[in-house]
Order: structure tokens, then sequence, then C-alpha cells
């Protein structure tokens, strides 16, 4: 039997598909990872099919090997990468019997922390949605949750008009801090929008809502570095953390706002950062020079089951993103094998490899566009 990689465009809601990878090893084994990038489906697919030779060439090498030798380009070419390299630490630990977090080097914590990413469940941007969404979240066993909702605010407005949005944004979450009451984590995500005068204005104007962090408030760019130095001086002086770096690439990427001291918490992702190894060697960097490590994770069923697998074998780990409630196709597409949360934790799930297999009816029942297949003898 040929080796073979096939590619799933998965169409989730009207805004939301989601990408997996499938390796089959020509005989009888299959892994599976996760390369979800919203609105860079066709570039997946290019970029996959300049990788294919190289990732079925890899089945049978050391887990990490494939990922080890590649320097991804930009976010598409990490996202493919880091989907084969998902699917390759699949399918070997799959073969063996054993699961990704024993084979990366055991598990050193057993419950993982979660929090709950309401926003894309909240499609109603409205103070009572995002509070219903809170509510919802914490019925279904979060103690944490975050949210992002300055939809309106942009680089490219004036600044009355961003006072406006700001207003309207921290009204949102201010419905969500009473929905969830005082003692809880409330996070928001702000996807880069501000400048730093916006930004300086938001974390004072947020300091009587007790935020656990502020994300990603500039875009992390060389020349903003400074900025969001002082940003986070200012934040912290409130009691408030600031968070970013979602999508860096490799180790080499962090470094620099490591030595700047521009975060308090940084969140590697599993598609994006180079691997599941360098995920764990970021993490090592990472908590040695004090930060907390915090995986961001916002996408479908694969990338969590990977995420909970690296959070299981950080030295240290401070939670882990959840989506929550986007879809039902979350637990579906997967056999409902991903664990429940509880009390604000989960747990890796059970079985070998990355304990989750993915369910080829529904793929193809929700398929955007047909699978795309690659194979050699």
């Amino acid at each position: 039997m040929d080796r073979t990689l096939t590619l799933h465009v998965a169409q989730i809601t009207s805004v939301t598909k989601w990408v997996f990878v499938q390796l089959a090893d020509g005989e009888g084994g299959i892994g599976i990872g996760e390369a979800t990038l919203n609105g860079h489906e066709e570039s997946l697919v290019r970029v996959t099919d300049a990788k294919v030779c190289a990732a079925l060439a890899a089945i049978g090498e050391p887990p990490g090997v494939f990922a080890e030798r590649q320097r991804p380009r930009d976010l598409v070419e990490a996202a493919v990468i880091g989907a084969i390299d998902q699917a390759l630490w699949d399918l070997h630990c799959r073969s063996r019997k054993r699961a990704v977090v024993d084979v990366l080097g055991g598990p050193r914590r057993r419950t993982i922390p979660v929090y709950a990413n309401i926003n894309r469940r909240t499609r109603e941007r409205t103070l009572e949605a995002f509070a219903g969404s809170a509510r919802d979240a914490l019925s279904a066993g979060f103690g944490a949750i975050k949210l992002a909702p300055f939809d309106e605010v942009r680089l490219t407005k004036t600044s009355a008009e961003n006072r406006d949005a700001l207003a309207k944004g921290l009204r949102c979450v201010a419905a969500v801090r009473d929905a969830i009451g005082p003692g809880r984590l409330l996070m928001v995500d702000c996807h880069w929008r501000f400048d730093e005068h916006t930004a300086a204005r938001l974390i004072q104007e947020a300091e009587p809502l007790a935020l656990h962090w502020i994300e990603c408030p500039m875009p992390e760019t060389e020349a903003n570095m400074k900025a969001i130095v002082r940003l986070r001086g200012l934040a912290n002086e409130r009691g408030i953390r600031l968070a970013g770096l979602e999508q860096a690439i490799r180790l080499e990427a962090f470094q620099p706002w490591c030595e700047a001291g521009a975060y308090d918490a940084m969140m590697p992702d599993v598609k994006y950062a180079g691997g599941l190894s360098e995920i764990l060697r970021i993490g090592d960097a990472l908590t040695t020079h004090g930060i907390e490590v915090s995986p961001h994770n916002p996408s479908g069923p694969v990338s969590h089951a990977a995420s909970l697998h690296v959070c299981s074998a950080l030295r240290a780990c401070d939670m882990l993103e959840m989506q929550f409630d986007e879809s039902p196709l979350f637990g579906a597409l997967c056999g409902n094998e991903i664990p429940r949360v509880n009390a604000g934790v989960t747990t890796i799930p059970e079985g070998p490899g990355l304990g989750v297999s993915l369910d080829r009816t529904l793929l193809e029942m929700h398929a955007a566009e047909p699978a795309r297949v690659w194979q050699i003898a």
C-alpha cells in the first residue's frame, strides 16, 4: 500500500473552517493533525503540496525530526508544518500503543487548567449575549473566561471613534464581570487593534474590572516593542498582566520579547510554534525568564488534543485556552473523545497517540471542498 497524506477542510460555521491533516503509513497506521488558519485555506493547500514529499518521507523517523528540519517563512507554512508534526507524533505513538505525552518525556501534571474563550460563540455582540455566554461557560465547568469585545476599535480610526468603540467594549467586559462574579479570572483579547494611547486608556479604565490579563493590545512588531513594555508596566501597576505572542514561530521569535520584558504570559500555539518538541523548548525558555506559559488554542479538536498533551509535558503551564461552544462538531468530529471540563480543569484524552480520531463520515458531511490526497509508493 502507498503512503498518503490527506487534507480535509471542514465547514464548521458560516465563518469558521477547520483544516485537518491525515497521514497513512501504508501499513494500516494513521496519524492526524490540525492546520486551521481561518481564511487561508487555499494557501494551506498550496503549502501542503510543497511539503508532502518531505512529510511522507518522514514517516518512520523519530517524531519531531520533520519539524526540526523546517524553517517556516510565515504563519501558513508554520500551520502546515505544525499539523504534519502532530500527525507524525500521533502515528508514531499509536504504532507503539503509547500516548504522545509519554513519548514527549512523560506527564508532569494529570489535570490541565483551562479557560473558556467565549468570543466566537457570542454571535450577537451585545452585553446580554456576552454575559449569557459567560454564564453558560461556568455551567459547563469553566472557572475562567476570555472575551474579545473590541470589534470596532481600529488603528485606522480617529481617537474619538476609538474612544466610543473602547467604551462599548468595556461595557461588555463589565457585563461579563457581573455575570461571573468577582472571584473568577477574566481576560480580554484586543487582537492587535490598539495604538499605545488607546491601549493605555483601556488599562486605566479597566482597573475596576479586576482583569487577569489584557492580550495582544498592539501589533507585535519590533517598532512597537518598547511601547508594549511600557503598557506592561502600566498594567502591572494596576494588578493586570499583559499576554501575547500567539503567532510567534520557533523559539528565536520569542527570545527578543523575553529579553525586553514585554509580557507576563506568552502563548505558543501547537499549530504555529514549530512543533510539539519546539513548544517544550519554548516553554523551558519562558519559565527560565519567569514568564507564564499559557498556550494559545482557539481552534478545533485535534489541535486541542495536541495542546493537552503538550500542557501535560511542559515544565510549567499556567492555563490552556479552549474555544467554548462554537459548534457541537468540536466533540462530534472526534467521536466525543475530548474529555469534559470540570471545576476549571480537564485531562488528556485516553488512548494511544493523541487519543482522538476523526469521524470520516462527519468530515465528508461537512466538507467545504473535496479532500485532497497525495501519495507515494
